[in-house]
């Protein structure tokens, strides 16, 4: 007996499409996989982070070189790299401005706990991109986003985050909550958790006003945290007059409003609050800041930095639970400022800008043809094929749409065809190093693997 159809694909074709792949994969990269039984054994579960076992082909390639919008692996194969890091080399690999700052740092030293002249201009780079917001230093938008909430809960007194559900903001404890039955619950899945998180969070849906209303009339919100379009689930875009919305909710009832730009950063120059003149509190931002070098960015408006520094001047002496030793070292001031300079520019967002268009619409052709039930979505230079019909209101419809059985076929297709997407719900960037016979390429290959799984 037949299994059911997955967002339209036979089962039983979508099987054996998986198993073709996989052993095409297998028999293609024999020096990876001699290489990972000999050398692996080292790391739990055979990674050196944990994560990577996300990657669903059937062993990772070991990467041998990067550089551009090129990947080469160590069996020799080019790959069109469309992952880009996750965002982390969203301007390509190794940005030539990125690699000679790097060069001219370290032979200066790597880190000293002080400040450098590229931390000054850093910062002169950071208000003139972003906007006049006053800014701290971390490593990972993990990190910069518990920063700021430590700050929007001192200055409100208040002890609650507001986030969406399926949202994602990093593995701080605080945002790893969910809806279950109309509560906020933990999430399902968390190591080692034994704290409720119901505490200091509460969860409601993305693009629903009235929801978020009831939950900020109670009073216990120090802060909404969200991400302009939600991202870290099949992409969810913002309902016309949702950010309006949001942005008069938190100031009628008190909230500080944080914008997370790890992602949206791709929107354009400034990231979807500048590109859309969104007028949050505090602005979050990490992974491709400093051109690859892990780098990120948080910072506040002038009104809410003066309430912080009358609760800062009024505190208790002791830690203040922010800052890690190796942020905001000299490594990372030198890329911020290459990146941000030269890498990070109008003209590198106007090209990301057009080949993603290009990659959008030619997916949607191959989408078409094949009269598959499934959408795309485009956020500046990111792109998504979502395995649904679309578009999607909020995380719950969100994670409905994710089919990670045939995500994953597709995935090793498209790699087999020479072409990488990132392991998480479909995404795909345009760099400024990526060029139109790349983004073609890809798109032959998706239309090619949809013939073989609709025909």
């Amino acid at each position: 007996m037949s299994q059911p159809a997955i967002a339209g694909v036979s089962a039983d074709r979508l099987t054996a499409f998986a198993a073709r792949e996989a052993q095409r994969y297998r028999l293609s990269r024999p020096l990876s996989a001699k290489a990972l039984e000999a050398g692996a054994g080292a790391f739990l579960n055979g990674v050196p982070m944990h994560w990577m076992r996300d990657w669903p082909m059937p062993h990772l390639p070991l990467v041998a070189k990067a550089k551009g919008a090129r990947i080469t692996d160590l069996d020799g194969y080019g790959i069109d790299d469309f992952c880009l890091g996750d965002t982390g080399s969203m301007f390509g690999h190794s940005p030539e401005p990125v690699a000679r700052a790097i060069r001219k740092q370290a032979r200066r030293g790597l880190t000293y706990m002080l400040p450098t002249e590229a931390a000054l201009e850093a910062g002169r780079l950071l208000t003139k991109r972003f906007g006049p917001f006053l800014w701290q230093i971390a490593t990972t938008a993990t990190d910069a986003n518990r920063f700021a909430l430590r700050v929007a809960r001192a200055v409100t007194g208040r002890p609650k985050v507001l986030v969406f559900n399926g949202c994602y903001h990093g593995t701080l404890d605080d945002t790893m909550v969910e809806l279950s039955g109309g509560k906020t619950v933990n999430r399902a899945g968390l190591v080692g958790q034994v704290q409720d998180l119901s505490l200091g969070a509460v969860v409601c849906e993305f693009n629903d006003l009235a929801a978020v209303e009831a939950l900020l009339a109670k009073g216990d919100v120090a802060a909404v945290l969200t991400e302009p379009v939600m991202t870290n689930c099949s992409m969810v875009p913002p309902d016309p007059g949702f950010h309006d919305g949001l942005r008069a909710l938190t100031q009628r009832f008190g909230a500080l409003l944080i914008m997370d730009e790890t992602h949206t950063i791709s929107t354009g120059l400034g990231g979807y609050t500048a590109v859309h003149g969104l007028t949050p509190d505090m602005f979050v931002a990490g992974k491709c800041v400093a051109g690859g070098m892990p780098t990120a960015i948080w910072g506040m408006t002038e009104a809410v930095a003066a309430r912080f520094y009358a609760y800062d001047a009024a505190r208790a002496p002791g830690h203040s639970g922010m800052g890690t030793t190796l942020s905001a070292n000299p490594m990372q001031f030198a890329c911020l400022v290459a990146t941000l300079s030269e890498v990070m520019t109008k003209d590198a967002y106007a090209g990301m800008e057009a080949g993603a268009a290009r990659l959008a619409k030619g997916l949607e052709r191959a989408i078409a043809a094949h009269s598959a039930p499934w959408h795309v979505v485009r956020v500046g230079a990111r792109v998504e094929f979502i395995c649904a019909p679309g578009p999607l209101r909020n995380g719950s419809e969100a994670g409905l749409a994710h089919q990670p059985e045939l995500e994953a076929a597709l995935h090793t297709g498209l790699l087999n065809r020479g072409c990488l997407i990132a392991p998480f719900h479909n995404m795909m960037l345009v760099s400024p190093a990526t060029k139109e016979r790349q983004i073609d390429r890809l798109v032959l290959a998706f239309d090619e693997i949809l013939s073989e799984l609709f025909s």
